[in-house]
Formats: structure tokens, sequence, C-alpha cells
């Protein structure tokens, strides 16, 4: 038999949005036939306001199928030119552990989880930023740790800010070394500017204190040119005159250097990136801050803290939570919501593979090389400081120009950092060769016109050794984690036992209102890893980047199409980042304009905490402005508001869809009110979910958007981080856009920065570009439908059995929804921690509890769970439900019931007593699918209060 061309299977393969999306057509048509509704088109005419719907659609390429998607990607990394790195400034090559790349980076388990309110289900997280904080208390020596911050540069903004509100305010200048790191030296300039708060920059051993102005003061340590310098006495002399001193410092050059804490700091921040994590173009990496305990309130981000559950066993927790934004709003400590979680976890589990031994063995051989090379380059001729290093070292080129030395080492596959016109700075890192010694030996020998000398000579007469009072003395990480775990077998048990104790979204769905936990699929997550695109400095030569050029102006234009703004910056590092941006931006611009008295930003008591906490930062007064009885901004209050406060209006912040899960019918009425006051609409893109392909901020009216990458676009929670926050904003503000002191970018009358790296944390936006080219135009504008769809048919599920708090005026909910369970507390004594702790016991991780209601779960299923997965936790809410029932009619007591006593953990299951009058099977098997696959939470419910008032944040 032949076969014709006219008969082979040639059809195209899957598409991705197939993949994508969880309802199949059959299942998309029966959830419509639930609602009453024939096509997704009458959805969207359903919920979405008719003024406001996008008319044609995204102008967008695609969509690809994975493989033509990686072979792209392949090309485009390819384009970059990845060469050793000695440039330093706070970015260092790494050696990975394979074992960890494996396991936790690429590894679902690990970078699909939430941020860890659920501490019940998240056990093994939270004993890893244990870890990471003890890793930093002892290195640094100050015994309180958090876990973590965005990057150096704005944990040192932080802690000087924590200095401020230390002083109450009172003294109003920040000290800065100028021998700190340009970019953290920047973004300090940009906070302190937004706040009214003087930098003064300068020499830190001639700096005179003048009167009690500086309330706190910051010093690199070692020094951006490598100096180790001793700040003794500048410590006691600020202290002197009432200021905190916090030091920039390097956990690697703490393994043999004296720590801040034993010359007196204050606080110690700086960047975990050299311990085992990829220096990504810029970021994703984990900031650390360390400070005294008395200082504990103040701390901005989380700290990890050790509590017990109700039976006494020992539980870990995030510690006082009363310090976050969404509590405390624009009081809180910072704005900081997104953290970098999975990053910190990556240093954690490199310290604890290395052990306190192998950590000193690697800074010893960093130092050791370093050394060599040192004597090397004296032998040549070349000036070097007198002071002692550890790492990095400034070549005086004496009237030889630098560009001749970097070009050198260049065609040897070499880095080094520009230091004027005849300077080059030479970083060491883990990853630096003896073959590697010899080549910058090399590049520098045909500089001076000599020839190089041998390494051996060298070795033999450089002298390692850290003059008093350099050197370290004390001893670190003596936990027992920190000892266990060197070889290969264990330290993989190790993490695969706290993977076990944490829900990810390999277990099941996440529905958290407001956080979007959809697919992160393979095919966008394979390629941050890749050397092309992990281990590029930030601040390698423009063409050594062309790929990255390639792929961030991709990213843009596709994001300019979906937004409908016109410029892009991609530096906020996360969505309350991206906040504070938006707002630094939208003052710029009124000062232009002569008005920079415009400071009271509106923001609806629907909003997220970020929003009033993100406005404080920026600088502005936060006026609330009420919401009415179906949970829409109260337009009355709202026109009241902007009259009141017309001469100094800045800014609305406003979600849309709401905070409460609806499309505001009068949105554009909401921005015209503001503009007609002269104040701009600033967008929170939290919801951009429910939008894309369906309509977009700026048709809508807004001026500026924050977009999170981390929720919309498919960039992984990772347990808390990492997130992206990139601006999208209007072509009056687009000149505004911030820029950075190293690389040229920004607007034309561009703010400060606001992040370390010109573009945040470019090793993950290839998650994002992969999202929006797999799908293309029609998969987007799908996904936006299914999104609300899911929720839709979910609500419809759950209604009669639960009240839906909100919904549009067509009785439509956007890609959420709200629970209201006020009413069993009075029927049963059931609160909204019940309902969420027994949904564990599911299988489950609860919905957003207690926000933006009190007593509420807001639920978000996403476009990507199936309906099979909805009906599953749609069963576990109403079987729930039927639990509730049976306390109001007395067959389960109202203390002794499945939902007072959640979660049941396994040892409390299997234990020989059992004391409850509900059995065990109802306890631990409430439903037919937890018999098949059975996850089980580590611990019984957590003693938050115990945790808060026994705090005790290292191992």
């Amino acid at each position: 038999m032949t076969t014709s061309l006219e008969t082979l299977p040639l059809a195209p393969p899957a598409a991705f949005a197939d993949r994508h999306l969880g309802p199949s057509p059959a299942d998309v048509a029966a959830m419509l036939a639930v609602l009453g509704l024939d096509s997704l088109e009458e959805l969207v005419l359903r919920t979405v306001p008719a003024g406001i719907r996008l008319r044609q659609p995204l102008a967008l390429e695609g969509p690809r199928t994975e493989s033509a998607h990686l072979a792209e990607m392949r090309a485009l990394a390819g384009k970059n030119r990845v060469l050793r790195s000695c440039i330093g400034l706070g970015y260092h090559g790494t050696i990975v552990p394979p074992v960890i790349l494996r396991n936790v980076l690429e590894n679902p388990g690990w970078y699909t989880q939430y941020t860890p309110y659920q501490a019940e289900v998240a056990q093994g997280r939270l004993e890893a930023l244990l870890v990471f904080q003890t890793l930093v208390s002892d290195l640094t020596g100050l015994p309180l740790a958090n876990a973590s911050l965005l990057d150096e540069a704005t944990a040192a903004a932080e802690a000087l800010c924590m200095g401020h509100r230390l002083r109450g305010g009172k003294q109003n200048a920040f000290f800065v070394s100028a021998l700190c790191h340009p970019q953290t030296i920047a973004v300090v300039r940009t906070r302190a500017e937004a706040l009214g708060i003087e930098v003064v920059v300068g020499d830190h051993a001639s700096f005179a204190f003048p009167g009690r102005a500086t309330c706190a003061c910051l010093v690199q340590y070692p020094a951006s040119e490598g100096a180790v310098l001793d700040y003794t006495g500048f410590t006691a002399r600020a202290h002197a005159a009432g200021a905190l001193v916090v030091v920039a410092t390097d956990l690697l050059a703490l393994t043999l250097l004296r720590p801040p804490g034993e010359f007196g700091a204050d606080v110690a921040v700086g960047s975990a990136q050299r311990f085992g994590v990829p220096m990504g173009f810029g970021g994703p990496h984990a900031a650390f801050f360390a400070t005294r305990d008395e200082n504990r309130r103040q701390v901005p981000g989380r700290i990890i803290g050790r509590s017990r559950d109700t039976r006494g066993k020992p539980a870990l927790r995030m510690a006082l939570q009363t310090r976050e934004q969404h509590i405390r709003r624009e009081k809180a400590t910072s704005n900081i919501c997104t953290s970098q979680v999975l990053l910190a976890i990556l240093a954690a589990f490199y310290g604890v593979y290395h052990g306190p031994a192998g950590l000193r063995r690697i800074g010893e051989r960093v130092h050791g090389q370093t050394a060599i090379l040192a004597a090397g380059l004296r032998r040549l001729g070349f000036a070097l400081p007198a002071a002692p290093f550890f790492d990095t070292l400034r070549v005086d080129l004496g009237s030889r120009p630098a560009a001749a030395a970097l070009a050198a080492a260049v065609a040897r596959g070499i880095n080094l950092r520009p230091l004027g016109a005849h300077a080059v700075g030479v970083a060491l890192d883990e990853t630096i060769t003896e073959e590697d010694l010899d080549l910058l030996l090399a590049a520098f020998a045909e500089v001076a016109g000599a020839r190089a000398p041998a390494r051996d000579v060298l070795a033999a007469e450089a002298d390692p050794a850290l003059p008093p009072p350099h050197a370290r003395e004390s001893s670190y990480l003596s936990a027992p984690v920190f000892h266990r775990y060197h070889g290969e077998h264990e330290i993989l048990r190790y993490i695969r036992r706290l993977e076990s104790r944490d829900l990810s979204l390999t277990t099941s769905m996440i529905p958290l209102g407001s956080c979007t936990m959809k697919l992160n699929a393979t095919a966008e997550m394979i390629p941050i890893t890749w050397p092309e695109l992990a281990d590029l400095h930030p601040f390698a030569p423009a063409e050594q980047a062309r790929g990255y050029a390639a792929l961030l102006a991709r990213l843009e234009a596709a994001l300019v199409e979906i937004t409908g703004f016109p410029a892009i910056s991609l530096q906020p590092n996360a969505g309350s980042q991206g906040e504070y941006t938006g707002l630094l931006v939208i003052r710029a611009w009124h000062a232009s304009r002569g008005e920079e008295h415009r400071r009271v930003c509106l923001i609806p008591a629907s909003a997220h905490g970020t929003n009033p906490a993100s406005a404080v930062m920026a600088g502005m007064r936060v006026v609330p402005v009420a919401c009415d009885a179906r949970g829409n901004i109260d337009l009355a209050d709202l026109r009241a508001r902007a009259a009141e406060h017309a001469g100094e209006l800045a800014a609305l912040m406003v979600t849309y869809p709401s905070t409460h899960g609806v499309f505001e019918a009068g949105i554009r009425e909401v921005c015209a009110i503001v503009h007609q006051h002269g104040g701009q609409v600033y967008m929170d893109g939290a919801n951009l979910n429910a939008q894309v392909g369906l309509c977009r901020p700026a048709d809508i009216g807004a001026d500026a958007c924050h977009l999170n990458l981390h929720k919309t676009f498919a960039i992984p929670h990772g347990g808390g981080g990492p997130g992206m926050g990139p601006i999208a904003v209007a072509a009056h503000l687009a000149p505004f856009r911030p820029g950075h002191p190293l690389v040229r970018g920004g607007g034309e009358r561009a703010i400060g920065p606001v992040s370390a790296a010109p573009y945040g944390s470019p090793g993950i936006l290839a998650i994002s570009w992969g999202y929006i080219a797999l799908l293309g135009p029609e998969g987007l504008r799908r996904a936006s439908e299914v999104a609300i769809l899911n929720a839709n048919y979910m609500a419809k599920r759950l209604a009669g059995q639960f009240d839906i708090l909100y919904t549009g005026e067509q009785g439509m909910v956007a890609h959420e929804f709200i629970l209201d369970l006020r009413p069993f507390e009075k029927s049963a004594g059931v609160t909204g921690e019940d309902v969420a702790k027994r949904l564990m016991d599911y299988g489950f991780h609860a919905p957003t509890m207690s926000f933006p209601v009190a007593g509420t779960l807001m639920i978000e299923p996403t476009e990507s769970e199936s309906r099979a997965e909805l009906d599953r936790l749609a069963d576990a809410l109403l079987a729930i439900r039927e639990e509730i029932r049976a306390i109001e009619t007395g067959a389960l007591g109202r203390e002794d019931n499945p939902l007072k006593h959640a979660p049941h953990p396994a040892d409390v299951a299997c234990a020989d007593e059992w004391p409850h009058a509900y059995s065990r099977a109802l306890a631990a098997y409430p439903a037919p699918w937890t018999r098949e696959h059975k996850y089980w939470p580590y611990v019984s419910r957590v003693d938050n209060g115990y945790g808060d008032r026994n705090l005790v944040c290292c191992l």
C-alpha cells in the first residue's frame, strides 16, 4: 500500500494554549451551560463593561509551539557572549552545586510554592529560610536577620530609612561613604529624595557629624574598589552623634573578615548572590538584612520565627506579621510584598552543603588567588592600594589607558571593571581557575610590555594573611544542619524532606485571590538556567549582551501592546516596587510642571495594603476613599475627596478589576474625576489577568500601571519571590522612567534608579516572554476569558451554600470572587481561619483569607486549572459547609469538631489516643481523593501568639 502526501498525518502539533488552559473545549461548553451562557463572548459581554472592551485583537506575534519557542530562545541566548567576569560591584561568578540546581531551582516543588502565610503547609520552606537567617546572622555577627529583601541597594535604603524611623524623623540626613557601590548610592538618593531626607556622600574618615542631623550612615565592607577598612572609630563617632551605622558587606568575605557586629555595626546588608545564585544579568538575588534585637519591630520585609503548634510541637511561622503592610497599611515598616524566597533558599542550601569549613575554604582560595594576582601586578610595576583586600583590587595603570587593559582582558575572555581613564578593577570569585589567573597576568603583562611572572613564583611570595584587626577570630555556623549534609545523598534527602512538608502547585491548585497562582510552564522555565542567560554580569559591555537586548526589546514591545501605554520600564523588582516607581514618576511629572506640592494620593478602602505603604514611601499623603455597598468605589465620596484636595492631588491608586473581584462600570468616570482635579490615575496591575486581550489600562483612562509578571505573566512565586513589577506609562510620563548610574537607559528626564540592576531581575524575564510568545494574541485573550469563566463557574457552584459578597451589574464576578464566612461565626462558632485550616486536610492551600474583607475567603481559580480541579475544590468547600451545618444542628460539637482542630497531621491521626468525638477517618480522609493521594500537613495549627511573645529567629 502506498501513501501519498495528501494522506500523510500533517496536522500541526497541539497548540500551547491547549496545554496552558485547564478546561477542555467540552468542559468550557459544559461550564457555560451551568452559567446559562452560550459562548465565552457572551460571558465577556456580561462581565466587562461595554465602554472599555478592546475592539480589535492584540497586534502580537505567535502563537509558537514549545519546540519552536525553545529553538528561538536558543538563538537569542546565543547572541550573548559570556566571558569570565572580574567586574565585581556586588555581582560575582558562582558555582551552583548541581544537586541544588536540579532539585531546587529547576524543581516545581520548590518554585511553585506561595508566600508562607499558611504556615502549616509551608514548614519545609520556613525551615530553609530559618537556615538562611542563621547563616546571615552568624556571618554578620548580628543576632536578628530577615528572609529576605530584593537586592543590596534597596536593602541599604531600607536600613537607612529604619534609622530615620528609629530617630523619630528628627535627624534628617543620611551619610553615605563614597566608597560604596555606585548603584547603591544612587538607589539611596532616590529613596531619600522622595522622603525629603538629605544625603551626604563623602569620606567616612573625615565626616564631622554636624550637630545631630545625621540619623544613619552607610559604609561598604570591603569597599567597592576592594579595600578592607577598619570602621571601629567611625562607628564610635556615629553612635556618639546618635546615628545608626549600616554596613553593606559580602557574606563570603565574612568567612575570613571580622564581622560587622563585632566592630559596632547596627545593621548589615548585602547580597547573597555569590552563595550559589547565578548572576542572571542582574537578578533575581536575595538580599540580606541583619540587625540588633532591639530593632525587631522596625525590620523591613519578613522574619521567620520559631513557635509551636497546638500540641506543643515545634513549628515555624512568619513572625511579627503585625508589621505587614496589609495590616498596618500606610503605617507599615515597608511596602515589601514580594521578597526573594527561592533565592534565599538556594543560598541557604549552598551554606548547608558546604558547611563552615567548606565556605571558609572557598573564601581562602578566592583570597589566596587575589594575593597571587596582587603580587604579580606589583612585579609588573602597577600600583595597588596599601589597604588589605579580600577579592578585589584597584589597579593603577600609571600613564597607560584603561581601555588597553580592558581590551587585553577581553581578548582572553575576561571582563574587568573600568575605573576612570587610567585604572581598572579586578574582582575574583570561586569560578576563577589557575588558567584564568594565568590569563589575567598575561593581559596585564601585555599592557606593561613585559613578560608575565610565573604563578608558582608568585604563590611563594604572596602573603594572604589579613593583618589585625581584620582577620576573623570568631566561629560561625555551629548549628548541626551546617555539619550533616555535605555528601550529595544527604543533601538530596534533606532537600526532599523539606519539600515534602510544603504544599505547592505540584500538589493541588492554590486558589489565592489577587495572587494568580497559575501554571508556570516548563518550556517557559527551561531557558533561565542556560549559562548564556544565567552567567552574564549586569554591567558587562553592551556588545556582549545582544541576546538580552533583543529579549528585553521584544518583551517591552509586547507589554506596550497589551497595556496600550507607549513606554515601559523593566527596572522594578517587585509589584510593590512597581507601585513605588510609578508614583515617583508621577511626582516627577508634577514637579516638572511647577506642581511639586501635589502630594495627596487617594486610595480606595478596598486597596491592597501595599498601595498606601508605597504611597508613603514615595513621599505622598494617603487619603482614603470609601466603597459603596456593592464594593465599588463610592463616586460621590471620590468627587468630594478629589475636590477637597484638588490643589494637592497627585494621584489615585486603583485596582482593576477591583480588589472585590468586579469590573466596576464606573471606572472611566473614576479616571475623569481624578483628571478633572489635576491628578493622575495609577492602576495597580495585580488583576491584569482578567484584562489581557479584553481591555487595556491606557484605554480605560489610567496614566500608569505596574505589571505583576509573577502573576499574570507566569513567573513562579517561588515561595514568596522572585517577582517583577515593571511599569507601563503614558507618553507624558515616559521621560521620567528610572535611569541608572552605570548603564544608559530610562527616560530623558529620568528619576534615579529604584533597583541595583538596570533591568531589575532580567534572569527571569525569559519566562514572561515565553508565556506571551507561546500563547500569542488569541491565546492571551482566551486565557483571560477562561480565568473569568473558571471564577464564575466556581461561584455558581458555591452560591446558595455560601454568600458571594460582590458581583457586577449583571450578577457576574471577574476572575476572582469573595466567599462571606462571617455568618458561620454566629451560627456555628466557625471562623475563616477554621475553614482555611480545614482545607489543608482536603489537600488544598486556603484561598486569600480575610482580605480585602475580614472573615472572608477570596478565590481566584486562574485559567490554567481544569474543570476537574475546580470541582474538587468546590466539593471540598461544600463538604466543609456540611461540617459547619453539622455543628449548627448539634451533630458535631461547637468546640470538638474537625474544623476547630484542623489541620490533622499524620502523627495526630495515627496516635494511640484519639480524644475527639468525630472519627479519625473524617479528620484525615474527608474526601475520596485524599485516599488516592494524601498531602499531610507537618504540624497542627500553629500558635501565632506564642511565636511573637518568644521571638527566636535562628537555629
